[in-house]
């Protein structure tokens, strides 16, 4: 089947040829003609099938016919993260440039005067995240009764990160008469219950089982041990001996460790990028930017880069980290063998992985392989050349890398030293022996009784001065 026979309109078929694309995916196959039939889909789809162009296409056709109004967008888009809203607007700009529409991006990290601009002079379609559309329609700046198509794209990502209650807030705002496209690769029970809630009668779509992965991604895995510098010094051999490596992504769990390895990567001579949440805006889009053109062959990237981002000659993803959630390795691994293509999935695991690997290998339905070769790690330096530190033992000690120290439990017990005659000791000495003097209006001793009361005192060590009688004066 041809995208002729879909029911899309002239210019937007005119767009599709001048991309070069002449069959439709199968998600795109069955989606588009029950949107241009103004039902409410939900589409089911591991990433990477052409899921934005399923609801961009279909979108373009409908809004040829209207007019948009200030502050009230005729279709609404939202998106979990920024890079997967500004990737939609670029399909929006690739295939709507023959139409006269009117774009908007209301993402974080961009300012308020710039977006507000646009919404007062209306808009066809906006593209949002959710807490950016909140944040203008609580300052009055924004009226979503107007929207005629609402579509939740990559619901799954949003509830990884808390957006469940805000799209269940915006969908308030909209009218309940309005269209809604809901999109997703997995289905865990929270999404079914959002589905059964803001659908009607939908139109299930469901092109592959959900949490499935492409079979043209070649996984593996490669055993380290626990400590970091182990698992760099791992991953930069993988880096070097890996087969037709054009780009590859390398994903961890933490902000803070795609920050580490980046610098790590740098100092031993790769070109490599980052990006994580807490970078602003333009240098988030200026790495994804450099890593598209192949000005930069490396990418270290958080579970930002997870979900949606269209990079089609990805030939391999390493993941420095072992994902909690096994959801996340789907979307991770997804970002290689995209179209037909053949990728490579690499996954660094440590003996504290092993719950995580089982889980996954569940959800995927199949045994993730070990990598051929031994990639044991033979030196014990970390990266600045140094010996790492090692840390402290079950029973305390510490094994030094400078060799010859006792652990603390082991030495022996420190002998007392005789005191001095004389001097602070001395005093002190004195006054812990000599004999008990009872206090005016105390029952009790100042300090306990000697053990054996009946024995004269031995005041041989004390100075003579101390000896001296005191005399009473009159």
């Amino acid at each position: 089947m041809s995208f002729s026979n879909l029911g899309l309109s002239n210019k937007v078929l005119a767009a599709v040829a001048a991309t070069g694309y002449t069959t439709p995916t199968p998600i795109q196959e069955q989606a588009i003609p029950h949107v241009l039939a103004r039902r409410d889909v939900l589409g089911i789809a591991q990433t990477g099938t052409g899921k934005t162009a399923a609801f961009v296409l279909p979108m373009l056709t409908i809004l040829e016919k209207g007019r948009a109004r200030a502050r009230m967008p005729r279709t609404l888009i939202l998106e979990p993260t920024r890079e997967l809203a500004a990737q939609v607007k670029e399909n929006f700009d690739k295939y709507g440039a023959g139409q006269k529409l009117n774009v908007a991006l209301l993402i974080g990290g961009v300012s308020f005067g710039d977006q507000d601009s646009k919404l007062t002079r209306g808009v066809d379609v906006l593209i949002a995240t959710p807490g950016r559309l909140l944040d203008h329609t609580e300052r009055g700046g924004l009226l979503l009764t107007g929207v005629e198509l609402l579509v939740i794209d990559e619901a799954d990502r949003m509830l990884d990160m808390g957006f469940i209650p805000d799209i269940e807030r915006i969908c308030k705002l909209v009218p309940f008469t309005r269209q809604t496209l809901f999109f997703t690769a997995t289905m865990p029970p929270e999404i079914s219950r959002i589905t059964e809630t803001f659908l009607h009668n939908p139109a299930r779509i469901e092109v592959s089982k959900p949490a499935t992965t492409a079979a043209t991604v070649t996984q593996s895995q490669v055993p380290a041990g626990r400590e970091p510098h182990e698992k760099r010094e791992i991953l930069r051999r993988l880096l070097r001996e890996a087969k037709e490596l054009n780009n590859a992504i390398i994903f961890c769990n933490r902000k803070r460790e795609v920050a580490v390895l980046h610098k790590s990567l740098q100092k031993h001579g790769f070109s490599v990028g980052a990006l994580h949440g807490d970078m602003d805006q333009p240098a988030r889009m200026a790495a994804l930017d450099q890593f598209r053109k192949g000005e930069l062959p490396l990418l270290v990237a958080s579970d930002v880069a997870a979900r949606g981002l269209d990079i089609p000659a990805v030939s391999h993803v390493f993941n420095f980290d072992v994902p909690h959630h096994p959801d996340d390795y789907v979307h991770r691994i997804g970002r290689t063998g995209r179209a037909g293509r053949a990728g490579t999935a690499i996954s660094i695991v440590t003996s504290l992985d092993a719950k995580s690997i089982a889980a996954i290998e569940k959800l995927i339905g199949q045994a993730i392989p070990r990598a051929e070769g031994d990639y044991t790690v033979q030196s014990e330096t970390s990266d600045n050349g140094r010996a790492p530190r090692r840390s402290r033992g079950g029973d305390g000690s510490r094994d030094s890398a400078r060799g010859g120290r006792k652990p603390r439990r082991e030495r022996e017990p420190r002998q007392d030293k005789e005191p001095r005659q004389g001097g602070r000791n001395a005093a002190q000495q004195s006054e812990a022996t000599v004999q008990h003097v009872p206090s005016i209006g105390r029952s009790e001793p100042r300090r306990p009784q000697r053990e054996a009361d009946h024995e004269p005192a031995d005041h041989s060590h004390l100075p003579a001065f101390l000896l001296r009688p005191v005399r009473a004066r009159a």
